[in-house]
């Protein structure tokens, strides 16, 4: 099938455009700050609304800037040698998960400093909100047309998807496959591993008490594997590829949360401190 082809402006309101991808980007912070306050409000927690409000806007900031300058270092070194405001050019796209979480951890270091609290207490609360914001960024992927698979060995996938140009059509788009392969939609199986299973996984492992790392250590070990197994399925960068070996930048990535995550999991039930609250 063809790429359902979707204006990425839901609408213009004079010199401001209102963008699919950063309604995206809001509908999960929002999804976040709703269930964080959804955790917040059981008795024991050891937070308030007030807190999760602050928490959430200062991984706001961590996960823009450090998304950026994630993607900048990762991805885009290249782009930055040829034009050195490029890491500024937000516009222009280009934002890493690897990079973001980086960001998002500096600021709950930062909050945890400034509250009191440990930075696991900080990281096993937040983590199972974590997943709500990655669902909504990838579908922000698909309807741009970004980001798309690497080219299906079964033709008879039917949900195999051409990223076809079509400037009559859609004039906006600019993503495009230019030997229009039939792809994987790989936007759509990170939506819903990295999103819909893993924040089901969290939220359950989370609804009971559990040693303090242990959440936040599944956490980096399910996003850690999901995201080294999907890189199979999507397309390297055109000017990256496989960067060691058979291995992308993404499982490169990945592969230290893997092993972070197995860690702490395992330091969490080899101590066994008790989370807070409990």
């Amino acid at each position: 099938m063809d790429f359902p082809y979707i204006d990425p402006v839901i609408v213009n309101l004079g010199p401001i455009a209102l963008r699919w991808y950063g309604l995206m980007y809001l509908l999960g912070f929002l999804g976040a700050w709703w269930l964080g306050n959804l955790r917040a409000r059981k008795p024991g927690s050891g937070w308030n609304e007030e807190q999760v409000s602050d928490l959430l806007f200062l991984g706001f900031i961590g996960v823009v800037a450090g998304g950026r300058i994630g993607y900048v270092l990762f991805y885009g070194l290249d782009y930055w040698a040829e034009d050195w405001l490029y890491p500024l050019k937000i516009w222009e796209g280009g934002m890493s998960f690897h990079g973001g979480l980086l960001g998002v951890v500096v600021a709950m270091w930062y909050f945890a400093r400034k509250t009191g609290k440990g930075l696991f207490e900080v990281g096993d609360f937040w983590a199972p909100m974590v997943p709500v914001g990655l669902a909504f960024g990838r579908l922000g992927n698909f309807i741009n047309g970004e980001l798309w698979g690497r080219e299906v060995v079964d033709k008879t996938l039917p949900w195999a998807m051409r990223f076809r140009c079509d400037p009559v059509e859609a004039p906006w788009y600019s993503g495009c496959d230019p030997r229009a392969l039939l792809r994987h939609p790989s936007q759509l199986y990170e939506f819903a591993l990295e999103g819909v299973v893993l924040f089901a996984l969290l939220w359950w492992f989370s609804a009971r008490p559990r040693p303090r790392m242990a959440v936040s250590g599944l956490f980096l070990l399910g996003y850690g594997s999901f995201r080294f197994f999907i890189e199979f399925y999507r397309e390297p960068d055109a000017h990256l590829g496989q960067v060691i070996s058979w291995l992308t930048m993404g499982q490169v990535l990945s592969a230290p949360m893997i092993i972070t995550g197995a860690i702490l999991m395992i330091m969490a039930y080899r101590r066994r401190v008790a989370p807070a609250g409990q």
